[in-house]
């Protein structure tokens, strides 16, 4: 028995020793790859300061592609980038909280100040599980026209590598957290509409559906590779709009479908009989001042790069908002007799909302006159069109959100020009002809429409359920104590 284990071992030790031998013949006989030469490793770095395909080919001084001649492929994020992106995506949730909570949280009575805070946060934590789960891969995982697959789902695969479709040098992990952000503000924008008066349970349903309804679909119709609308990179889109940074997917959506579920809500108790003014103006201005301040990562950002587009994009952006933030109370001097800090704020809101989806494809000059719109169409809107239809937007969500998305994107397909995005001459050089009758106004034209139908129609479908489930609003005594006590058990103010 002894001799029998004693062969076995020796027959499995020669066994190993015989495969380690021929591992180790097969790879010398094929050798390592060369390394690159100083010519691929400075393409290279020139792909990653460009922010341009690190496996393009090279050129000579020709112009011309040697055979065989490729850069290395990168395989990892390039650092400066990514860090923008990372700080970007710090921005834009800076811009709900504290920022939103806090804009919202001034403009309503005291006794709701911590509801609509409450609501801010119960959508972050909400959307980050779905955008987690499948959020993400639904919109920029490739799968369809109109919504994506579900092969990132639990982000399955979404690594630090970049994912190519987006970036070649930011990690694909940072630039879903970035993209996540996007999906927590918008949801968040629509509770201005109905605030002081939705049951915290109706909201958490509502805006459950409403992500798989309308956003999901629109925003990978809009960024994702091969989405409908996403005329910038996908050359088989069907129609060829463009969004930089989200005047359709963000505004428009949650504009248009805040009017329908303040409409089906039904107006606040005593709205237009008792006085509801805004109960903390220096709460709204320090939140105006936070979204102003994070909307350079909301815009800036959406370069998805720290590049030439990027600084574009931070310069057309403080433009079109200092310009609105003045124009908006000008007008209100005029016809009011007096500028209100109210009408400042809303005009930065306004101005940072309509250069949204125009900010990386426009010139500073374009800037100016998108400023000036932004300041003198919602104000008309908040101002007079409010008046005139009785609507009970409460902090006015439909007039600066789903107007100035819409003016937005009309004036983007005006003032698009080719200096401003050299991307733009990609797929669109036949749409892009840098004048205002440009080709392209049609097609975002065309992206208005869809965009508009589905939100109307997405959100009257979704609140008709929630209305015949668990219905949408809360009892007349606890409207008339206020959401703070009443839903959450606390005050946001204690004392006279």
């Amino acid at each position: 028995m002894m001799k029998r284990k004693i062969l076995s071992l020796f027959v499995f030790g020669a066994m190993v020793a015989g495969l380690t031998t021929l591992r180790a013949a097969d790879a010398a006989a094929k050798p390592p790859p060369p390394a690159p030469t100083l010519e691929q490793r400075v393409g290279s770095l020139e792909a990653y300061l460009t922010n341009g395909d690190p496996t393009a080919p090279l050129k000579d001084k020709d112009g011309k592609i040697p055979d065989g001649l490729v850069t290395p492929t990168s395989a990892t994020s390039g650092p400066g980038h990514n860090a923008w992106q990372m700080t970007s995506a710090a921005l834009v949730l800076f811009m709900t909280l504290p920022g939103l909570a806090l804009f919202y949280g001034g403009l309503v009575r005291r006794k709701n100040v911590l509801s609509v805070m409450a609501q801010c946060l119960l959508i972050t934590g909400l959307v980050t599980i779905l955008w987690v789960v499948c959020g993400y891969s639904l919109v920029f995982h490739n799968g369809g026209k109109f919504l994506g697959g579900l092969g990132f789902a639990m982000l399955k695969d979404v690594t630090s590598a970049p994912n190519a479709d987006y970036s070649y040098w930011v990690s694909q992990n940072v630039y879903s957290m970035y993209q996540l952000m996007f999906a927590i503000i918008t949801p968040a924008l629509i509770i201005g509409a109905i605030a002081e008066r939705m049951k915290f349970s109706a909201i958490f349903l509502f805006m459950t559906l409403w992500m798989f309804v309308v956003y999901f679909p629109q925003a990978h119709m809009v960024w994702g590779i091969d989405g409908l609308m996403n005329g910038v990179w996908n050359k088989d889109a069907g129609i060829k709009a463009i969004d930089f940074a989200g005047g359709t997917v963000v505004h428009m959506t949650s504009g248009w479908s805040a009017l329908v579920l303040c409409l089906i809500l039904g107006k606040r108790l005593g709205f237009g009989k008792e006085n509801m003014a805004p109960h903390s103006m220096v709460l709204c201005m320090i939140g105006t001042g936070m979204l102003w301040v994070g909307w350079y990562g909301f815009n800036a950002g959406s370069a998805v790069a720290a590049d030439g587009i990027a600084a574009n994009a931070f310069t057309t952006t403080t433009i079109a908002t200092a310009v609105a933030s003045f124009v908006w109370p000008m007008a209100e001097w005029l016809v009011k007799g007096k500028p209100s800090i109210l009408g400042f704020c809303s005009g930065a809101v306004a101005g940072l909302v309509v250069i949204t989806p125009a900010c990386g494809f426009v010139l500073p000059s374009g800037a100016i006159w998108i400023g000036i719109a932004a300041g003198l169409i919602p104000w008309f809107f908040c101002y007079k069109v409010k008046s005139w239809f009785g609507y009970d937007d409460a902090l006015d969500t439909f007039g600066v959100h789903a107007i100035g998305g819409t003016i937005g994107a009309f004036l983007t397909g005006v003032l698009a020009r080719n200096d401003a995005n050299g991307n733009l001459a990609t797929y669109l050089k036949d749409k892009v002809t840098d004048s205002c009758t440009q080709p392209l106004v049609f097609e975002q034209i065309k992206a208005i429409i869809v965009t508009l139908l589905l939100a109307t129609i997405g959100t009257a479908i979704i609140a008709s359920i929630v209305k015949a489930t668990i219905g949408l609003r809360t009892d007349e005594e606890v409207e008339t104590v206020g959401l703070d006590l009443a839903e959450h058990g606390e005050e946001g103010y204690h004392g006279a």
